[in-house]
């Protein structure tokens, strides 16, 4: 805060402007754009890593396995997403703690559900109460991005496994009368062939996950439209040094242009990315570029 805002009913204008959007509140609000990003890019490749497993495993000879990727792809594909962040991490909270448990707990006899509460020894609670707030901040990030990457490397796997398939046989085929052993086939050849069929669904899965971050606020982490939607509201003199009317409108607007802007920069950077993969491919963009060099 700047020196001129030790008190703010002597300012105004500008003065009170600068005064007001570096206020404590306002400071959070800028560290959670940090934060929707960072859940981006951590989420992004931890699903594309659990989609490549996913398809890997639907398209496996072994049924068991088969079953197990089919199955992940079925069940998450076909449940709301709004379902997983509700259910899932308490689900997967509460199983962390019952596991814990096992290991810290002396009295294993009492019972962990009492009517609807669960409840677990002191010990066993992740993260303990006596933890950091930064702890506790830590570890809702972290069940937020594995939710996150669980939902969507569903459809990442589903997208994945269209892909390989879209592959030409042929061109395994001629992999293998080259006397490549199937693994070989499988990394030299199908891998690096199906990312061009695969970038389009991946592109719109990514520009979902961007606008899926509000969902954050189930998870108890504070994002931006959290607290765009907080500091926005009006305010009560006595509540605030600096109180204002309804100013949610502008604070959306400003969430509204973030999300223009990333989603566009994606889209330039992913046509790029696209039109790179398709160089000399024997697909329609291949042709295209082809045809437009000759």
């Amino acid at each position: 805060m700047f020196s001129w805002c030790a008190d703010p009913s002597a300012i105004s204008g500008l003065t009170w402007l600068s005064c007001f959007l570096t206020t404590g509140t306002h400071i959070n609000f800028y560290w959670s754009f940090v934060t929707v990003l960072s859940v981006i890019a951590i989420t992004a490749p931890l699903a594309l890593l659990f989609g490549f497993g996913g398809a890997v495993a639907a398209r496996s000879h072994v049924a068991p396995l088969s079953w197990l990727g089919r199955g992940y792809i079925a069940a998450v594909r076909g449940v709301p997403d709004i379902v997983y962040f509700l259910f899932f991490v308490i689900a997967l909270d509460q199983g962390i703690e019952w596991t814990n448990r096992l290991f810290v707990c002396d009295d294993l006899s009492a019972p962990v559900w009492v009517g609807t509460e669960f409840r677990v020894c002191p010990e066993a609670k992740v993260p303990l109460a006596t933890a950091a707030p930064a702890v506790q901040r830590a570890y809702n990030f972290g069940l937020a991005v594995f939710t996150f990457a669980l939902v969507f490397g569903a459809f990442a796997a589903n997208v994945l496994h269209g892909a390989m398939t879209a592959v030409p046989r042929a061109q395994l085929e001629t992999a293998e009368a080259y006397g490549m052993l199937p693994r070989q086939v499988f990394r030299r050849v199908l891998v690096p062939q199906m990312w061009i069929y695969a970038l389009p669904g991946l592109s719109n899965l990514w520009l979902i996950l961007i606008k899926a971050t509000p969902l954050l606020f189930l998870l108890g982490i504070q994002d931006i439209v959290y607290w765009a939607r907080e500091i926005g509201g009006a305010k009560l003199p006595g509540n605030n040094p600096y109180p204002h009317g309804d100013l949610r409108l502008w604070y959306f607007l400003a969430l509204l242009v973030f999300y223009l802007a990333f989603t566009r920069v994606s889209e330039i950077v992913l046509g790029r990315l696209t039109r790179r993969l398709a160089h000399g491919q024997a697909t329609l963009g291949g042709d295209a570029q082809r045809k437009a060099a000759a």
